[in-house]
């Protein structure tokens, strides 16, 4: 059999070894009735601890690929459960890793984001880790720890920009800090209250969400879009965003500053589909979540 794990994926090795058991089984690699490694055996091929490999096994017996035999060993069963078959299967992750790594995604983040949605979280990652967040506004803060504290196992200690230089002094508070995380524009000012204390600073990126995607995937051909938001950097960074996905029915003319909800005229009379980060308080900032603005009619300053 031609297995290999890696320890650095996060999808836990008992997983991977489970599955490509089943996927050799299933592929006729191993035949029905045809003995398997022992335990001790397949653990030093592989550089893992036994225990691992009997859980691997134990899952194996339970979902009825192999059985026990006194005295002789692990088996194939006479009759594996029948699955799609392995080239229908190959064909759909095919075309699933194609398409994320299209939208800028490894497979680590293919296989996180999967297991995320079915409410898996792999043991790699259990566990909290303390992270300084820090944005300029409250609502800024709530919504960003909100997506972190969902997506990663993070705590997120929220300090606005403004109160930042006073919570530094705190030497508690910031030996608990093993980042750092704020708004790209927020960069040079968080790393410069942070200088000398070890903490990296990561920077947030807007990005366009799966359903904008789907939404400008679904316009007629050649529909102009335009992205406006608050913030320069937001503006491009979208672009950049949607622009890597290279859907072939938009195209894109460009990224503007709005300093309210209009978008500049000149902008608005070259588009017929804006993509809009929020800047009103009341919504959700813009990181990832950006909204698909339609305008009907002829095109007009708002």
């Amino acid at each position: 059999m031609n297995l290999a794990v890696d320890a650095q994926s996060p999808i836990p090795i008992r997983r991977q070894l489970t599955e490509q058991i089943k996927h050799v089984i299933d592929r006729g690699g191993v035949p029905r009735e045809q003995a398997l490694p022992s335990i001790r055996e397949l653990a030093g091929f592989l550089g893992i601890n036994t225990n691992t490999v009997a859980r691997v096994v134990e899952d194996l017996k339970q979902s009825g690929y192999v059985e026990a035999r006194r005295g002789k060993g692990m088996f194939v069963t006479p009759a594996p459960p029948a699955r799609p078959s392995p080239h229908l299967r190959e064909s759909f992750l095919q075309d699933t890793v194609i398409r994320a790594a299209a939208l800028g995604m490894t497979a680590d983040d293919l296989a996180v984001g999967v297991l995320s949605l079915a409410g898996v979280r792999p043991p790699a990652v259990q566990g909290t880790v303390e992270v300084l967040l820090v944005e300029c506004s409250p609502p800024e803060l709530d919504f960003f720890a909100r997506e972190l504290e969902a997506h990663l196992p993070v705590h997120a200690d929220r300090v606005l920009l403004g109160e930042l230089a006073t919570a530094v002094r705190s030497a508690k508070r910031v030996a608990g800090w093993r980042v750092a995380v704020t708004s790209f524009g927020h960069l040079p000012e968080v790393e410069r209250r942070l200088s000398g204390r070890g903490i990296p600073v990561i920077a947030l990126l807007a990005e366009a969400h799966l359903e904008t995607l789907h939404s400008l995937a679904q316009l007629p051909p050649k529909t102009r879009v335009g992205i406006a938001s608050a913030e320069p950097e937001t503006a491009h960074n979208l672009e950049h965003s949607i622009a890597n996905a290279s859907l072939p029915n938009i195209v894109l003319v460009g990224a503007c500053r709005t300093a309210g909800p209009g978008i500049h005229k000149r902008h608005a009379s070259a588009i017929t589909r804006s993509i809009c980060a929020p800047v009103s308080t009341k919504m959700a900032p813009w990181a990832r979540f950006s909204s698909t603005c339609t305008r009907k009619g002829p095109p007009s300053a708002a």
